[in-house]
């Protein structure tokens, strides 16, 4: 069972991310204050879902949320600043939309800077533990699909509609034999170095 907070104070937002592994597009981030008495029984960390089960979640989430804000961070701010300091201005920027100042911030993963002079929490695989933060891994995760799906309209060699930039074998390959596009990160190792020399 995923708990409603983990501290005493009443407006407490979770916030995750997602793309953070992928090769193009943005890292996405989401931001969720969710009423005290918040229950819905197929709510868990989002890559335990299925796609359907996501997309089902997501607007009852955003019906019933106390308030909530999604963030964008697209390839080029990644490839300056790197990408969890990108991961981390997505969440910052998802936390200021909010229509309601949060009191407290708990925060998937364990690297966070301070927003403003919120009081925060990191935690470890935080999306399967609470269930602000697995709300907000489900926004995060369904925006950002939407967003690699659309551009996959322009790129459908890459077949961004499936792997949604992750690094699949398949993807390399598109990018082996048609080279990377404006979506890609330049910084990210887009191939990667032969593992065995051919003698």
């Amino acid at each position: 069972m995923l708990k409603s907070s983990y501290s005493k104070y009443e407006l407490e937002a979770g916030t995750d991310e997602a793309g953070r592994g992928c090769l193009a597009g943005p890292v996405v981030a989401a931001a969720v204050i969710l009423p005290i008495d918040f229950k819905h029984e197929l709510l868990n960390d989002s890559k335990k879902l299925t796609e359907k089960q996501r997309n089902k979640l997501r607007p009852i989430i955003e019906k019933e949320a106390v308030a909530y804000g999604v963030s964008y961070v697209y390839q080029k701010k990644i490839d300056e600043i790197n990408i969890l300091n990108a991961s981390i201005l997505a969440m910052h920027k998802a936390i200021e939309i909010l229509k309601i100042e949060p009191d407290f911030i708990i925060v998937d993963g364990n690297k966070f800077k301070k927003y403003k002079n919120i009081l925060h929490e990191t935690i470890v695989k935080g999306d399967g533990k609470y269930l602000s933060i697995a709300a907000a891994s489900v926004l995060a995760k369904t925006y950002r699909d939407d967003y690699m799906n659309n551009i996959h309209m322009d790129f459908s060699a890459y077949n961004w509609k499936k792997n949604k930039g992750y690094p699949t074998k398949e993807h390399r390959q598109a990018i082996r034999d048609f080279g990377s596009t404006i979506h890609h990160r330049k910084t990210f190792k887009l191939l990667p170095q032969q593992l065995k020399l051919d003698l």
